[in-house]
């Protein structure tokens, strides 16, 4: 009744003038028609009960559309067939004599109407209750069946088990005999064994004894041949040992230590060097002047990371144009055994990137707040004049700055030809 009451309400109260309006409700008429009942229940249904003037408002239009009803509830003589539920909501709003009357005969109607519902279906629960003990009990005599008949094939099975298990008995009994007489016949064979060895050992020191003879000549052999150089090679490994021998007094006399680090290794520690004759760039046509270089002595590669990645494959991702560069540097290392160094921009990364950088390459980041263009500068400050390096960069600043100390420079096209990627 109560949501029959509000849902009349609601109706109307979007039609309202403004000024008509009760001032609780006049949020309530800004919702949507089909939220305003459920939104605004509780303060409808307060003015509903407190509002004279607004509960009649709400009866106009049940006034217009159930004329007949709404007066034969003012005559005090309402249809026996109407719907009490029904009924007792336009009693209260219309509020003729005794609509209390009509609310409770609703209230009890209803109450009927559960308690009927209620034994309705608790009939229909011992029914059903009823029908499950019914199939418990013949699914019982099922399963006792069952039970029995599984206890019978069980006991079939132990007998054929008890029958088995004296087989496997007498068949153990049969296999350690058969043991027994194998391992007899096992100690024949090895006394057999142990005297065909003793003639085998004294075959063996015989072909020892041969073998020692075939050694000594062979190694008169070797005597008689380096014996038997020519005059030439004498002279060339005394004139190399001599080198050697000089270049091993320099180090001692220097105290240098037998194996020294990069000067690439100490870039951050390393002071900027002499000014060197310009160095000369090589175009995209000195494939074969660029190979050359790689193979001098001592030579050292230094690779704009990013330069050359970006020439080549930029449409890649940077870890994978990075892993792409280093992993074909590689291969040229171990074609060429020059040192190489490959730079990369780090400034934009958010921590340090783990890199699996292959046998001869060296691979660094720029440190927050450098970029690689400064990296490089460093690595090339860093040199020992007259030792020859080669930086790889289309970057015409980085060029420049290579030649002015003294390097060569190569494009990242010439590179990536060398590589085989381009």
């Amino acid at each position: 009744m109560r949501q029959y009451v509000v849902e009349a309400a609601a109706e109307v109260l979007g039609r309202l003038p403004a000024d008509e309006i009760p001032v609780p409700l006049k949020q309530v008429a800004k919702f949507r028609p089909q939220s305003r009942a459920r939104q605004g229940a509780v303060p409808i249904a307060a003015q509903l009960e407190r509002n004279a003037d607004f509960r009649a408002r709400v009866t106009v239009p049940l006034r217009e559309g159930q004329p007949e009803l709404v007066a034969a509830l003012e005559a005090g003589e309402p249809p026996a067939a109407a719907d009490p539920v029904r009924l007792a909501a336009l009693a209260y709003l219309l509020r003729p004599e005794g609509w209390t009357s009509y609310v409770e005969t609703a209230r009890a109607e209803l109450e009927r109407s559960l308690k009927a519902s209620h034994e309705a279906e608790a009939a229909r629960t011992v029914a059903e209750l009823k029908e499950q003990l019914a199939a418990a009990r013949a699914t019982r005599g099922e399963e006792l069946d069952r039970l029995r008949g599984e206890l019978k094939d069980a006991r079939g099975e132990i007998a054929d088990l008890r029958r088995k298990i004296h087989e496997e008995r007498r068949q153990a009994r049969t296999a350690s005999e058969r043991l027994a007489d194998l391992e007899r016949g096992r100690a024949a064979e090895r006394e057999e064994h142990l005297s065909s060895q003793s003639g085998l050992e004294k075959e063996v020191k015989t072909l020892r004894a041969r073998l020692a003879s075939a050694e000594t000549a062979l190694e008169a052999g070797r005597k008689a041949a380096r014996e038997g150089r020519s005059l030439s090679d004498v002279r060339l490994r005394l004139l190399l040992d001599t080198l050697v021998d000089a270049a091993q007094g320099v180090r001692r006399e220097l105290n240098l230590p037998s194996v020294i680090s990069k000067p690439a290794d100490h870039v951050s520690a390393a002071a900027a060097a002499a000014a060197a004759p310009p160095g000369r760039s090589l175009s995209e046509q000195d494939a074969q002047q660029f190979n050359e270089l790689l193979t001098v002595p001592q030579v050292h590669l230094i690779v704009d990371g990013y330069n050359v990645t970006k020439t080549g494959y930029g449409e890649l991702p940077l870890a994978d144009q990075r892993s792409r560069l280093v992993n074909g540097l590689g291969g040229l290392y171990s074609q060429t055994q020059a040192e190489i160094t490959v730079v990369f921009d780090g400034a934009s990364l958010d921590g340090p990137v783990a890199v699996q950088a292959p046998r001869g390459v060296r691979v660094l980041f720029s440190r927050p707040g450098q970029i690689a263009d400064e990296l490089i500068a460093e690595l090339v400050r860093a040199e020992p004049p007259g030792r020859p390096f080669v930086v790889v960069s289309s970057d015409q600043e980085v060029a420049a700055s290579a030649r002015r100390a003294g390097g060569r420079t190569a494009t990242a096209t010439l590179l990536l030809k060398r590589l085989g990627r381009f």
